[in-house]
């Protein structure tokens, strides 16, 4: 028996583009559905500050066709004709996409002295638009951002057909790539120092003092307060910690543990963190980041305190967790839910009352973006750089954890910063290069006060049976060769010596070569598999002289 077919329901009721054709094929508004009775177009709570746009002041110009069928496919948007499109995302699609796209238009109906169709949104158009936003001063990231806020709704109108839509060639009505090597024009956030971090908890942990007091006042700055507390020590994403609902503590299998689960609009799937009770040491749980147990409990107050105004919380918002009395004279008293501007205002307040600076002595610049990825960096740090780790614990992949989240730590900007003056110096003295050494084992960075120098003056290192355990110890492709000849000099002395001393103070060395040195430099590529070969057959044949039994007799005078 075959399957029943599923059909899908639609909302009849959703406004259409009443249109016809003309002659050439060309789609045509009908005059009477100009303007339309209703230009305002409402998007209801979001995660926006926009409820509302009109379209009133682009009707009775030239572009009276485009407008209406853009208001038209702004109502499809949000009656969810088109796919789930969030709200706020749609609100983008008004204030930054619509807004000046229709502008241009109306810029271009006047040049061209005539009305323009919905037959006129071509290639051409589309050229002019990106030249107009280059006009705007605004740099190139957000051109981007202007014109990606405009083609989903062109794009759409496209496949209904309503404009001319071609994909491919020179007259495609997209280009392909408007804005190549964008992504090296801007700059993402940074991870708060570990200064930053200090200071920041400090600040946090005084200001939250008074949400466990009896008959904590509920507003709106105390709530922003613990939003911050736990996106520090959860790296949440910001519109999924603003919708937190009451019941996001489940329950874990382990004992004295819960999950706390957000719902991730973009990527329609939960986005789950481990909170759990133990000591210091023990922040990791399996692959999911754990945090100490005050978050879980930070949650639970906040979730007792706001829960009287549950009930009174307008529909939208019943089940949320960061909700309050507003102080704003036009509802006050209403009961609201944190939102991105009230994120933003206690923020900077919570920055201006501590005091709090960055390195260069400005302001410290607080967001959950920061937040977000302070915590991916301590996450790879406390994991020795466990890169799978910090993926799991942000809920992202590897490549991008490694392309979007992790930076250079401190440790590693002195190490760099260091590099670059001993590299300045060998330029300027003319002695690149001469940072190591030559040695009869290889190269050696510090050969008198190395980690296993005398460290006399005027003695020389000379202790080559610790040269591959010394951090000073280097190899390169060249030194392959004496490598080798001193690795089968450490093997002929088997049948010098007594077996159980052989492998007590020299079996660990061939090991070393083989597992360490020359598999580590092969899986790097700084060495060549034939020249691997090449090296071992030339020190296996003809040793160095260095390490030949008639200049070295035994290899305890190294020792």
């Amino acid at each position: 028996m075959g399957k029943r077919k599923v059909f899908t329901k639609t909302d009849l009721s959703v406004p259409q583009v009443e249109h016809s054709h003309d002659m050439a094929g060309n789609v045509v508004i009908l005059p009477e559905a100009i303007p339309p009775n209703n230009t305002m177009v409402k998007f209801g709570r979001n995660a926006s500050n926009s409820r509302s746009f009109d379209f009133a002041r682009w009707y009775g110009t030239s572009i009276n066709a485009i407008t209406y069928a853009c208001q038209r496919q702004i109502e499809r948007f949000l009656a969810g004709q088109e796919g789930a499109v969030m709200g706020s995302t749609v609100a983008n699609y008004c204030l930054n996409g619509l807004r000046n796209f229709l502008d241009y238009c109306m810029l271009r109906a006047t040049a061209f002295g005539r009305d323009l169709a919905l037959a006129d949104v071509n290639r051409d158009l589309i050229d002019g638009y990106l030249g107009h936003l280059a006009g705007l001063g605004v740099a190139t990231i957000g051109q981007k951002s202007l014109y990606m806020s405009t083609k989903p709704v062109l794009l759409a109108l496209g496949r209904r057909g309503l404009i001319p839509l071609l994909a491919y060639g020179d007259a495609a009505t997209f280009p392909h790539n408007p804005f190549p090597h964008s992504n090296r024009k801007t700059k993402g956030e940074t991870a708060l120092s570990k200064r930053e971090r200090q200071a920041f908890t400090v600040a946090l942990r005084q200001a939250i003092k008074p949400i466990w007091a009896d008959n904590a006042p509920v507003t709106g700055e105390l709530l922003v307060f613990a939003l911050l507390v736990v996106a520090l020590h959860t790296g949440r994403n910001t519109t999924p910690l603003l919708e937190m609902g009451r019941d996001c503590l489940r329950p874990h299998p382990k004992e004295n543990i819960v999950f706390m689960v957000l719902w991730k609009r973009r990527g329609y799937n939960s986005s789950k963190v481990a909170l759990r009770a133990g000591s210091d040491a023990e922040r990791l749980l399996e692959s999911t980041p754990s945090v100490r147990t005050n978050v879980a409990s930070l949650i639970r107050r906040v979730m007792a305190l706001t829960e009287p105004l549950d009930a009174e919380a307008p529909d939208d918002l019943k089940g949320r967790v960061w909700l309050y009395r507003t102080r704003d004279p036009k509802s006050v008293g209403q009961v609201t839910t944190l939102s991105a501007q009230t994120l933003a205002q206690a923020r900077n307040r919570l920055v201006a009352e501590y005091g709090l600076t960055d390195s260069d002595g400005r302001p410290l610049r607080i967001n959950i973006s920061r937040l977000r990825k302070t915590f991916a960096n301590r996450i790879f740090e406390l994991t020795d750089g466990d890169l799978a780790t910090t993926a799991a614990a942000l809920g992202n992949t590897p490549q991008v954890t490694d392309q979007n989240y992790l930076g250079p730590d401190e440790n590693a900007r002195r190490n760099w910063q260091f590099m670059g003056v001993v590299l300045v110096q060998e330029l300027l003295t003319r002695t690149i290069g001469a940072t190591y050494r030559d040695t009869p084992m290889g190269r050696c960075a510090d050969p008198v006060n190395g980690q296993y120098a005398p460290k006399r003056e005027g003695a020389t290192c000379m202790n080559f049976m610790n040269c591959l355990r010394c951090k000073h110890y280097a190899v390169t492709a060249e030194d392959l060769y004496k490598l080798f000849s001193f690795y089968f000099r450490v093997l002929a002395e088997r049948s010098r010596m007594d077996k159980r001393r052989w492998a007590r103070e020299y079996a660990h060395i061939p090991r070393l070569v083989d597992h360490y040195i020359v598999a580590e430099g092969l899986r790097r590529g700084t060495f060549k598999a034939e020249a691997v070969e090449a090296a071992r057959e030339r020190a296996r044949a003809l040793p160095h002289p260095f390490w030949t039994v008639e200049l070295i007799n035994t290899l305890e005078v190294f020792a």
